[in-house]
């Protein structure tokens, strides 16, 4: 079976076993949009994604939540926002005007991600924060909190160098006139807060009624656990390292809140070969879109899919992008030929966002490159080259056939009408590829350097038959008069 060989299945089984007596299990992902979402984020989301593929294949029925933070607070402009926007600083993402048009800055940055997690085939439950906590629907999480504060801040402080102020609360209230979090609380007695900002307003309020609070994030987290009941849900070195978020959300959900600790998985960095550190609130970002301008969403998850998400890797952008391509093209060979083991017919399937009975018709990256670069329009795939070719690619991937022949001596003369006699055959690339070795077979390297030197001015190009007959009629031309 391909449980035991997949890890997305070991963890279903793990999730299945811990609480077997369960209706719905609740897997959980979420994110601050504070900007971009960028494609290491996305990490998180189809980890998840694949848990939930693989308890829903095992008969389970499951709940996929996908959390937008939307009531954090706005911290700074990213690069890509105008710099005016840091008045809005204190205030919650879902206040915040979008500097892009209409809506709040935080819809903006949510819509571009869903948008994008449909073409992979991700469809969650999204959950913005902002709405849940302006419905005061985290209450009693938050009464919970202020009453076992002190227990908390003990908490909290076994991993801290330096300890918890004494006027430290675990929530944080936005201001009811200047709407940012540039406040101090005053007093809590039951549910009513009373706080004065440095705006020079003061209020009291009752949180079950005034949703203008919301628990930091170290409480934050193992309340919502609590609340939503999650099974699972991964998390990224930054929350992982000993004494970090995670180690604190178990320690809280478990004595504060008298809930379970859901089964987590670590998930190492995604990288760009050759890139920087991404940073939503930097602006330093490559996002979902992004990539899918280069790799079919089936492609992309695959990736993520044949990588345990404790392992990194890179997302290539340079040549790499053709063998990524070849070799998933080979793995799904592999898959309809009946030819491949349990581990990489788990892979294939997941890879999926509906499989196919018969295996897709499909043309190979490389010789699309030729095909794309020879005025071919072709769709799909093809507009993925396109864009690869235009924004990526190296110079050794780029080439168009020339118009003209320049001086040739008499040898290389004899040798080109040679080639092009041979296209009078009307032959297929393999046996146009064999003809081609045996005219050059006295000297096969200088045979094709000559080729390429006339056809497109380089040394080396695409695979030479291929190259010719994608772009037989000009070709023609050019050789005609020889």
């Amino acid at each position: 079976m391909a449980e035991k060989f997949f890890w997305a299945d070991q963890i279903a089984d793990d999730i299945i076993k811990k609480n077997p007596k369960k209706n719905i299990y609740v897997c959980a992902s979420g994110i601050t949009p504070s900007g971009s979402v960028h494609i290491g984020n996305f990490r998180e989301v189809i980890t998840t994604d694949l848990v939930v593929r693989a308890l829903k294949d095992k008969g389970k029925k499951v709940r996929f939540i996908y959390s937008w933070d939307d009531f954090d607070r706005f911290r700074k402009v990213p690069a890509n926002v105008p710099k005016e926007w840091e008045k809005y600083i204190g205030m919650p993402l879902s206040d915040v005007m979008s500097p892009f048009g209409k809506g709040s800055y935080a819809e903006h940055f949510e819509k571009e991600f869903e948008d994008s997690l449909k073409e992979v085939g991700i469809e969650p439950e999204f959950i913005r924060q902002s709405e849940m906590n302006k419905k005061c629907e985290y209450a009693e999480e938050i009464k919970t909190a202020l009453d076992n504060k002190d227990e908390i801040v003990k908490i909290l402080n076994k991993y801290r160098k330096e300890r918890l102020k004494e006027d430290w609360w675990p929530i944080s209230v936005y201001c009811e006139k200047c709407r940012k979090d540039f406040t101090r609380i005053l007093n809590v007695e039951n549910y009513e807060i009373e706080y004065e900002c440095d705006c020079g307003f003061s209020g009291k309020f009752d949180f079950r009624k005034k949703g203008i609070v919301k628990l930091v994030w170290r409480v934050d987290w193992p309340a919502r656990w609590k609340h939503e009941g999650v099974d699972f849900e991964p998390g990224g070195i930054d929350h992982s390292t000993p004494g970090g978020s995670y180690t604190t959300a178990k320690e809280i959900v478990k004595k504060i809140y008298k809930g379970r600790v859901p089964l987590y998985e670590f998930y190492e960095w995604v990288r760009i070969k050759g890139g920087k550190e991404f940073s939503s609130s930097s602006g330093n970002v490559l996002t979902l879109k992004d990539v899918l301008e280069i790799y079919e969403p089936e492609v992309l998850r695959y990736l993520f899919v044949a990588t345990r998400p404790n392992k990194g890797f890179q997302i290539s952008f340079d040549n790499d992008v053709i063998k990524i391509y070849e070799d998933y093209d080979n793995l799904e060979e592999r898959y309809y030929s009946g030819k491949i083991d349990e581990k990489d017919k788990r892979i294939y399937e997941l890879s999926q966002i509906k499989l196919a009975k018969k295996k897709p018709e499909r043309i190979g990256f490389r010789h699309l490159i030729t095909l794309v670069q020879s005025s071919k329009k072709i769709s799909g795939r093809g507009e993925k080259v396109k864009n690869w070719l235009e924004k990526y690619a190296g110079d050794d991937m780029k080439f168009e056939v020339k118009d003209k022949i320049g001086k040739l001596s008499k040898k290389e003369k004899d040798i080109l009408i040679k080639v092009r006699d041979l296209l009078k055959k009307n032959l297929d690339e393999k046996n146009l590829q064999n003809e081609l070795y045996e005219i050059g077979r006295d000297d096969v390297k200088g045979f094709f350097q000559l080729v390429y030197r006339i056809l497109i001015g380089k040394k080396n190009g695409p695979r030479l038959a291929g190259l010719i007959l994608a772009n037989k009629e000009k070709v023609a031309r050019l050789l005609k008069d020889l």
